[in-house]
């Protein structure tokens, strides 16, 4: 099955990622692209360092995994936020990196 979707990542200069030729997590994705993207406990869904902020696109996502539910819940995930390792990317979606998932190394833009 072929499908366009493409990520845009504001506070990384717009840095715009092609996901077409990727069906796996978003985390995945972004890390196969060469992108560094936190994720401590490996992309399992047992923390949430991946976790990315969607300003628009939020239906181009699949639904809640078991773990974001259990995370907003525990109000460690606001309603505009996901985690990476845990949804796949099914079109357009633009998002933010959060301060507290940003790496030390790379310069984010406001």
């Amino acid at each position: 099955m072929y499908f366009m979707a493409k990520v845009i990542i504001k506070n990384l200069n717009d840095k715009a990622v092609d996901l077409s030729s990727c069906s796996r997590s978003l985390l995945h994705c972004l890390l196969e692209s060469g992108l560094d993207w936190m994720h401590a406990c490996g992309g399992k869904g047992r923390c949430t360092t991946c976790k990315v902020q969607i300003i628009e696109g939020m239906e181009q996502l699949s639904p809640f995994s078991h773990a974001e539910l259990k995370y907003r819940q525990q109000q460690q995930l606001n309603n505009d936020e996901r985690l990476s390792c845990q949804l796949i990317v099914k079109g357009d979606v633009v998002l933010h990196v959060p301060k507290e998932s940003q790496l030390p190394h790379i310069t984010y833009s406001k």
